[in-house]
């Protein structure tokens, strides 16, 4: 199926015409309150394993984080071991898919055109972190195909210091996972890493990129290392481990979900809503930043 098709056919935003996003307001936050006691059990059955350093995480404000990428399970995996809902920008193949598509947009994704300069998706992450929320990013933009992360893309460093918000490094160990040969994984969070240090230009997001690159791969080889050892208490730098997925340990924004401007319509596809996103704040009591690691 050509993606005209997807995008004409009667299934696309099928479910979102019917009205269900209205049960949680359109807000991702909301939907995520009900998820989390669903998404990271179906991760814990399907890709066994544990996450270390969720402390790190910021929990309150915007933030951006990076992760490394291999495959499907990454994004609920990831979601599942963070006590912020993410917003992750995705490829438009993906989100763009008929019924499937249409729930991972739900879930907070939006979608962003490889290749070809995106600016609305661009535009609509800035947006995002500076409301308040947590933007996702797969830090070399596609999935590595040999087991170790590639190189970052400076994108990623960009938004996070261009907007003045923490960038979380997330290393993973999820290679070779698939549904039908699953493997136990392993998440890492890192300290939100320092760049105030470098300037806003392009040297300034290569420097950081490159930065970036040096924590991704050391948080991955933990994540290996972790599955090797059976999955410690601590890592060997005293990163605990996380007792499991709690959801009442989840900090929620009180910021608006989703722009509602024409601009956003591209990357927000079938959920964009011009005027139904406006709806009462949660109540988040958390604050805080994570401290900085250079």
């Amino acid at each position: 199926m050509s993606q005209a098709e997807r995008l004409t056919g009667p299934a696309h935003g099928a479910l979102t015409r019917a009205g269900l996003p209205a049960l949680w307001g359109h807000d991702p936050e909301r939907l995520w309150k009900m998820l989390r006691w669903v998404v990271p059990p179906f991760c814990r059955t399907v890709a066994p394993g544990y996450a270390y350093g969720v402390e790190k995480i910021p929990t309150s404000g915007g933030a951006v984080v990076a992760v490394n990428h291999f495959g499907t399970i990454d994004p609920p995996l990831v979601g599942s071991y963070a006590t912020r809902t993410i917003y992750f920008m995705s490829k438009d193949e993906l989100v763009d898919m008929p019924w499937i598509g249409e729930l991972i947009r739900w879930t907070g994704a939006f979608s962003v055109r490889r290749g070809e300069g995106d600016r609305d998706a661009l535009r609509l992450a800035r947006w995002l972190v500076r409301e308040g929320h947590v933007l996702g990013m797969f830090a070399e933009g596609t999935r590595q195909p040999f087991g170790y992360p590639g190189r970052s893309h400076r994108g990623t460093v960009m938004i996070a210091m261009s907007e003045n918000v923490p960038l979380v490094p997330c290393g993973i160990d999820t290679f070779g996972w698939r549904i039908n040969r699953r493997r136990r994984c392993c998440v890492v969070w890192g300290r939100p890493l320092a760049l105030d240090d470098l300037p806003c230009n392009s040297q300034g997001y290569k420097a950081g990129a490159e930065r970036l690159d040096a924590v991704l791969l050391r948080l991955w080889r933990q994540a290996a290392q972790a599955i090797v050892d059976e999955f410690p208490r601590r890592l060997q730098d005293g990163t605990p481990r996380v007792p499991g997925q709690m959801p009442w340990r989840a900090h929620y924004s009180q910021a608006q979900p989703w722009p509602a401007e024409p601009w956003a319509a591209g990357p927000l596809g079938v959920i964009f809503q011009p005027s139904e996103y406006l709806c009462e704040p949660l109540d988040d009591g958390g604050k805080g930043a994570g401290s900085v690691e250079r």
